[in-house]
Parts: C-alpha cells; sequence; structure tokens
C-alpha cells in the first residue's frame, strides 16, 4: 500500500505523523513540499479530497500570512491557491494521502483515521503527549 506523507522536517507535528505512519508498519514516500511543491492540480486535489477550502488549508504561523494580507476575505479561491504556490510555507502540513483516503493529520493521530493498520499501541509524541487508540491520554 502507498502512503505518501507531505512533509516539513522541521515541524514537530509533520515528524510525529511520519513517526506514527512508521510505527503503523507502513513506511510512506516523503515529500518535502517546500523543496518539491504541489503542482497547481495536485494541490486542488488534495484539498478537494479532503472536503477543504484552499482558504481551510492556510498556515498562518511562521508563514508571510500577514503580510501578504491573507486574512482579508477579498482574496478568491485561485488567488489563495496562486500565493500557496508561490509561498509552499502556507500549506498547511503535514497533508497525508493512503489508498483509505487523505488528510491533514493536525493533530498527528488523525493520520490513524487513513492507515491500514491503526492500531499501533501507544505512541510518546516529541513533547511527551500520549496517544493510545487515537485519543490523548491525560
Amino acid at each position: 500500500m502507498t502512503i505518501t506523507i507531505y512533509h516539513n522536517p522541521a515541524c514537530g507535528t509533520s515528524r510525529n505523523t511520519l513517526a506514527i505512519i512508521r510505527q503503523s508498519g507502513e513506511e510512506p514516500q516523503v515529500i518535502e513540499y517546500l523543496k518539491n511543491p504541489p503542482s497547481r492540480a495536485r494541490l486542488i486535489e488534495l484539498i478537494e479530497a479532503m472536503a477543504m477550502t484552499p482558504r481551510d488549508l492556510l498556515r498562518e504561523k511562521g508563514t508571510p500570512y500577514a503580510e501578504l494580507g491573507l486574512g482579508d476575505s477579498k482574496w478568491s479561491d485561485d488567488e489563495i491557491l496562486d500565493f500557496m504556490l508561490a509561498h509552499p510555507i502556507l500549506i498547511n502540513r503535514p497533508i497525508v494521502v493512503s489508498p483509505l483516503g487523505v488528510v491533514l493529520a493536525r493533530p498527528s493521530e488523525a493520520v490513524l483515521d487513513i492507515l491500514p493498520n491503526p492500531d499501533i499501541g501507544p505512541f510518546t509524541k516529541e513533547d511527551g503527549e500520549v496517544v493510545v487508540g487515537g485519543k490523548r491520554v491525560v
């Protein structure tokens, strides 16, 4: 089964998601989307598969979101896509694709919904948070 993760190795959520996929027994195709951004057509496919809008996929933190005025509702979906393609850091991550679906894995355990073997047992995130059965343990 082929699983693909659009990954940013500098992002803890992305690293946790990749670790969860690997703990499930899968070795995904890893696309560092900042180095190899998806094409416009592929980005549209991903957004549609997640039942989102381009605005839903915009990342604000650590991006030129505010500088570009992307909080303004004047921007159309096509214009937001243009911004994302010009500045891939605006694409929220990690996006994971499997034959069972496509998900923005925020939080990282959301990836369990589309893994063929989601029963990974307890998983400890980088911040020490423990996830069991897709639920945080407090």
